[in-house]
């Protein structure tokens, strides 16, 4: 293994930092890096950004187990839907050539970056946590969660079947691409399945780990029939990514409770937009030459 990707452990802390903040896929943001950064193969780049994408949300999902702030009724059920297509995904990309998987990547960063335009602010997201309290209020809640902080939080979960066809969809893109169902699940579970909002973010962190793992399994299995080089440069890459997105996995839960959602969810907007029309312009050029 090689130390020249040293620079990769800060990086890698303050992704983690980010997606740990907002919910989203570490890999959202490493995939597109290893491409236009490290120059690596949009397939060796996705199954790279799914492996440390793993170990950053597992270490965000202990902070929220430590939090009891978890669905797991609500997240075997997704997983079920979830962990089936993710690795349907990774089987279909190693058929797709390496040209077109960074165009759906791209097209796939401008989808996000308007999602993130289109979420509510805090004031919308506090208004439809008191529509779920009022709506308890009137009839029995099914599901009650009781946190470390020792709050209740009671509520019906709506809609599961919507629920697990688009945690299906966005399970195959992160097979696929490395990202996509972070995105489709938080604020689907708060507005359509009328999960409060720090239950939504917290199951949905572990609905992705756990489907993340799935694919980056089927992606290491393709990492090695490529051979030894592949695998000494995945690992070479690896050796810094992981400690960086274990430490930023326990510093993000904390970043989310004192910064404004949504400012960070803009400023990702723009930077994924910004990626995107890097990396589509850059594929397209080269697909002419």
């Amino acid at each position: 293994m090689s130390l020249e990707y040293w620079f990769m452990f800060p990086i890698a802390m303050v992704i983690a930092t980010i997606a740990m903040a907002s919910g989203v896929e570490g890999a959202t943001f490493f995939t597109p890096l290893f491409i236009l950064g490290l120059g690596l193969p949009a397939e060796v780049a996705i199954g790279v950004g799914l492996i440390t994408e793993v170990f950053g949300f597992a270490s965000g999902v202990l902070s929220y187990v430590k939090k009891k702030l978890i669905d797991y009724r609500l997240g075997l059920t997704m997983l079920m839907m979830t962990v089936p297509l993710a690795l349907v995904g990774t089987f279909l990309a190693g058929y797709v050539p390496g040209e077109i998987l960074k165009i759906m990547l791209g097209i796939g960063l401008i989808a996000i970056a308007s999602t993130f335009l289109k979420t509510p602010d805090h004031e919308k997201v506090q208004a439809l946590d008191f529509e779920i309290v009022q709506r308890n209020q009137e009839t029995a809640p099914k599901t009650t969660l009781v946190t470390a902080e020792g709050e209740n939080i009671s509520y019906t979960v709506c809609n599961r079947a919507e629920g697990g066809v688009l945690g299906g969809i966005g399970a195959l893109f992160i097979g696929m691409l490395s990202t996509g169902l972070g995105e489709m699940n938080g604020y689907f579970f708060l507005k359509r399945c009328r999960v409060p909002s720090k239950v939504s973010i917290a199951t949905s962190v572990f609905i992705v780990a756990i489907t993340a793992l799935a694919a980056s399994v089927g992606h290491v299995f393709t990492f090695v029939q490529s051979g030894p080089q592949t695998l000494m440069l995945v690992g070479s890459i690896v050796i810094f990514t992981i400690p960086g997105v274990l430490i930023g996995g326990q510093i993000g839960p904390k970043v989310a409770s004192s910064i404004s959602p949504r400012t960070l969810e803009l400023m990702m907007a723009v930077l994924f937009i910004l990626v995107a029309v890097l990396m589509l312009s850059t594929t397209i050029v080269s697909m002419r030459s």
